[in-house]
């Protein structure tokens, strides 16, 4: 089985992001949220305090301002064209998806491409709440193992922080946009 991180990995672009502004642009109310977003964001990049999970439940409070099943619906009939060629021409029927952005948002996209296994940070559609921690770094591993166990065949992601997924990986590969390098680990 082939395992893949999501965002700037299959998907060019940060999908939380990408909605997150789609649905800005559609629900202005959801500007007033900024300040305390911005003030989240702050504490736990700047400051280092708190965890990246309250950080990140702190930005979700936007969707008890919208519609989230249409918006969520709207958004990726404009946004499926991000999900890369070079994955859709290699896609196996056993792929797993395992992403940090929340579970509710790459379903449906997911269920479309045919991807029929998904592990991604469990955040409530309605309040933005947590139920767990944010799916990144050995968290992802500790689920993959949840779910699946076994070694994977080959790894892919754009980004360093999934070195533990990595180095379970039979092979592991980095991707910087179209671009597919082996895996150079650190240290």
């Amino acid at each position: 089985m082939n395992v893949y991180d999501f965002d700037n990995t299959i998907y060019d672009g940060d999908s939380t992001a990408d909605f997150y502004l789609f649905c800005l642009k559609r629900h202005k109310k959801i500007a007033l949220l900024l300040p305390s977003l911005l003030k989240g964001t702050l504490k736990y990049y700047v400051l280092k305090r708190g965890t990246k999970t309250e950080m990140k439940q702190n930005m979700y409070r936007f969707l008890t301002k919208i519609d989230s099943e249409r918006d969520i619906a709207n958004f990726w009939r404009s946004h499926e064209k991000n999900v890369k060629d070079w994955y859709i021409k290699q896609q196996k029927a056993d792929d797993i998806i395992i992403s940090a952005s929340p579970e509710f948002l790459l379903k449906p996209i997911c269920e479309k491409l045919g991807i029929g296994h998904l592990i991604a940070s469990q955040v409530d559609v309605k309040s933005g709440k947590y139920s767990g921690e944010n799916c990144h770094g050995e968290e992802k591993v500790r689920l993959f193992y949840e779910q699946f166990g076994g070694e994977i065949d080959e790894f892919y992601s754009d980004s360093y922080s999934d070195e533990p997924l990595a180095k379970i990986s039979k092979k592991a590969f980095m991707v910087k946009k179209n671009e597919i390098t082996d895996w150079v680990f650190k240290g």
